[in-house]
């Protein structure tokens, strides 16, 4: 299955040389909260809007697929995100090798998210 990180183009682009991203959302690092935040296909764009939405960051997405990330055993846990729905948190750092695609991701004239 695949999940998606939606980050700013400078957060990733400081991690790509160092091998490993640990930004876990905007502004606050995996130290800080203890996992990577993901989202499902149909969470994306509620999240990035949520979370990104007065942002004039450059943003992307990183493509991620669940069981390479636990095949390298990183455990990717689903769990409330307080609304009730059950989204993908990333128990450790994100190696760059596991990122699938780098999509470059913005919102439109009308405010939708895409990637």
């Amino acid at each position: 299955m695949q999940i998606f990180h939606v980050t700013s183009a400078d957060s990733w682009a400081a991690a790509v040389p160092t091998g490993q991203f640990e930004w876990s959302t905007a502004g606050k690092t995996l130290a800080q909260v203890g996992f990577i935040h993901a989202s499902t296909a149909e969470q994306v764009g509620p999240t990035a809007k949520r979370v990104y939405g007065t942002s004039a960051d450059d943003l992307v997405v990183l493509v991620l697929d669940e069981q390479v990330i636990k095949d390298a055993g990183t455990d990717v846990v689903f769990e409330d995100g307080g609304n009730g729905q059950l989204y993908p948190h990333i128990y450790g750092p994100v190696l760059v090798e596991w990122v699938q695609e780098v999509r470059r991701a913005k919102f439109d004239a009308s405010g939708t998210f895409t990637f």
